[in-house]
């Protein structure tokens, strides 16, 4: 009997492991982890519901999901975000983050995925009617952006006000503590509109082009992320994401 029971309990565990053999190891998706600014509508903001949405957050969505990955967006300040990347502390941002030579000294850029311009927001009746009135103007900007950069190398330190978010430099405009902002058209639309009395100077700052930052030492990643953005770009799908939130014309 105590043979016939021994005899038993082999059989069971021999079924018990060769059915665990075969059942298929299941494969964990690797996330990946995006920095951005999430107050820079319509490429990246954040909803009622506390969810991430614009342009960059689709374009990103539609890569990661050609990859087989998982995306998590971690919001920040945006003088923080190429130090970031660098760092490994995330694995790539998106953030209308231009292109720069001295960026590149830090990180790896993508492929452009869309075209920035700077424009000068000001208060109705203002006296600054072009970029050629600038000139001692207290001008507000969002520190690390290429705004802060361009307005502080062409006017000097001492005529320029950076602000944590672009938000805050709106509002520093309301209240007359600057005389202009210099930020990227589209976001500017967005402040213009919820904001009565500013406009948008007809004449822009600067032209530029987005594209997504990667860590210098993560080059397949880079290969991919190309690849995939490359493949939106040729059926369509990254016109469709940037006429949802922009208007075409």
């Amino acid at each position: 009997m105590k043979k016939l029971i021994a005899l038993l309990l082999a059989l069971t565990m021999i079924f018990a492991f060769a059915a665990c053999a075969k059942a298929p190891a299941k494969e964990e998706t690797k996330t990946l982890t995006m920095a951005c600014s999430a107050d820079f509508p319509p490429y990246e903001f954040v909803n009622d519901d506390g969810s991430y949405a614009g342009i960059d957050v689709d374009i990103a969505q539609a890569i990661c999901d050609k990859l087989g990955y998982k995306l998590e967006v971690k919001d920040m300040d945006f003088d923080g975000i190429i130090a970031a990347v660098e760092s490994g502390a995330v694995n790539f941002a998106m953030s209308g983050l231009t292109i720069t030579d001295e960026r590149k000294e830090s990180v790896n850029f993508s492929d452009s995925y869309a075209k920035g311009v700077q424009v000068i927001v000001v208060k109705e009746g203002s006296k600054i009617a072009t970029v050629d009135d600038l000139d001692g103007a207290k001008i507000g900007v969002q520190a690390g952006t290429t705004g802060d950069f361009y307005c502080t190398d062409d006017y000097g330190q001492e005529n320029v006000s950076q602000y944590t978010k672009y938000a805050m430099a709106v509002e520093a405009l309301k209240n007359g503590q600057v005389d202009c902002v210099v930020l990227d058209n589209e976001p500017a639309k967005a402040f213009v509109e919820a904001n009565e009395g500013l406009k948008i100077l007809d004449t822009a700052y600067a032209d530029e082009d987005y594209a997504a930052a990667f860590n210098k030492n993560d080059t397949e990643l880079l290969e991919q992320f190309n690849k995939a953005l490359g493949e939106l770009k040729a059926d369509g799908t990254l016109d469709k994401i940037v006429e949802t939130y922009i208007n075409a014309k």
